[in-house]
């Protein structure tokens, strides 16, 4: 094999050699000594080519190869993506309709709630409401039974008089 600088040197000797330029001293030694480095030329040349292709093919076959793997990966990925997107949550729909049932109770509760607010407030004015008129109730009972011992005893002081008066007359 020749090195890459002998290459280029019978390149250009080729090149040369087409462009016409070459003069023709008469030996035909000279002529077939061209010839062979022009026959080497293309020799070291076309097996260059040969093993660029070569190797062209050996790296498109592995990109194939590797292009096959990943396809296969891709599919395995689809496959389990696919498991992942169906994997159902045995209790999730359930959890779903409990969750549902929890916030109809809540929307339910709060108007329960500020009713029993309500009425709990208007509970409380009513037991305060009552618990003022019983204590006026028994301030007035009071005051009554107050008035009537009065009145018994005026009226029995009346009536001793009464009979006093009644008795100094006979």
């Amino acid at each position: 094999m020749n090195t890459p600088k002998q290459m280029e040197q019978q390149q250009q000797v080729v090149k040369v050699k087409n462009s016409g330029m070459i003069s023709y001293s008469g030996s035909p030694m000279i002529d077939d000594r061209d010839e062979e480095m022009t026959r080497s030329a293309l020799s070291a040349f076309r097996a260059k080519e040969e093993e660029i292709e070569r190797k062209r093919k050996e790296v498109s076959d592995k990109v194939q190869a590797q292009l096959g793997r990943v396809e296969e990966e891709t599919k395995r990925l689809a496959e389990i993506r696919e498991k992942l997107e169906s994997f159902v949550d045995p209790a999730g729909k359930e959890v779903t309709i409990v969750r549902k049932k929890i916030d109809l109770v809540n929307r339910e509760l709060k108007p329960l709630g500020q009713s029993c607010q309500r009425k709990e407030k208007e509970y409380k004015e009513a037991v305060d409401t009552f618990n003022a008129k019983s204590k006026e109730k028994a301030q007035l009972i009071t005051k009554l039974m107050e008035l009537v011992s009065e009145s018994e005893t005026l009226r029995m002081k009346k009536l001793e008089e009464l009979s006093k008066h009644i008795e100094s007359l006979r």
